[in-house]
């Protein structure tokens, strides 16, 4: 076996998490600059977008973003005083609340991703060639995925589904 201070793999790391943690700062920072809000915020918009009637129930929005409860909530919280999300009953679980985006939080999502599409290939896609766009997409697809399907380290129980 290969010792992990000379090993592809750590070679393959080390790059990975540094320059994607530097990534995350850079496009929150330009977000922040450019709209006013945060690439979580950007993050949570754009996921009720693509959601059928821009709702979701919020343990399902929770498990998209990999959020515990207390942090959607406080997020959603967040959003809700901008006016961008609204938290509503779900008809059929009075327990249960969807979180709905707005009007007004579509326009925002839509203004600050002209921007962020720009800064996104400034930062990371111009970069890379063709078959390197496809490489990464095929390998953080599967990834995301094979995340998705086991349990959370650590914890001794599986992802919320």
């Amino acid at each position: 076996m290969e010792l992990w201070e000379t090993s592809r793999q750590r070679r393959a790391w080390r790059p990975y998490i540094e320059s994607s943690v530097l990534l995350e700062t850079r496009l929150d920072e330009d977000l922040r600059a450019s709209s006013g809000m945060s690439l979580l915020d950007f993050h949570l918009l754009l996921v009720l977008s693509e959601s059928e009637s821009h709702r979701l129930r919020m343990g399902e929005l929770a498990s998209r973003l990999v959020f515990s409860p207390s942090r959607l909530t406080y997020q959603i919280q967040v959003l809700e005083r901008r006016g961008w999300v609204l938290r509503q009953s779900a008809p059929d679980d009075r327990r249960g609340h969807h979180a709905v985006l707005t009007a007004s939080g579509l326009v925002a999502l839509r203004e600050a991703d002209r921007h962020h599409i720009e800064t996104v290939r400034r930062l990371f896609t111009d970069d890379l060639a063709k078959h390197e766009l496809q490489v990464v997409a095929d390998v953080f697809t599967r990834l995301r995925s094979r995340l998705h399907d086991t349990g959370r380290p650590g914890t001794g129980e599986e992802e919320p589904g």
